[in-house]
C-alpha cells in the first residue's frame, strides 16, 4: 500500500493539474513496482509561501525579490 505525499507551494495549482499528478504517480508505481492503483495513495499538500525557505529565505521574500 503505496503513500505518496507531494508538497508544493500554493500557487494556484488547479485541480486538473493535481489529477495529472495523482495519474502520473500511479502510472510509475504501476509500471516500476507493479503497485495496484487502487490500493495506492497520494496526498498533495500545499504550502503556503511564508511556509516554505529555501536556505536562509522564505519562499515569498525570495519571490519579491525576483519582481
Amino acid at each position: 500500500m503505496p503513500y505518496v505525499n507531494i508538497k508544493v507551494t500554493n500557487e494556484g495549482v488547479t485541480r486538473q493539474q493535481k489529477q495529472r499528478l495523482v495519474s502520473g504517480v500511479n502510472h510509475l508505481l504501476k509500471e516500476v513496482l507493479n503497485k495496484d492503483p487502487k490500493s495506492t495513495f497520494v496526498i498533495i499538500d500545499e504550502v503556503e509561501l511564508d511556509n516554505w525557505g529555501i536556505g536562509f529565505d522564505l519562499v515569498s521574500d525570495i519571490r519579491k525579490s525576483l519582481d
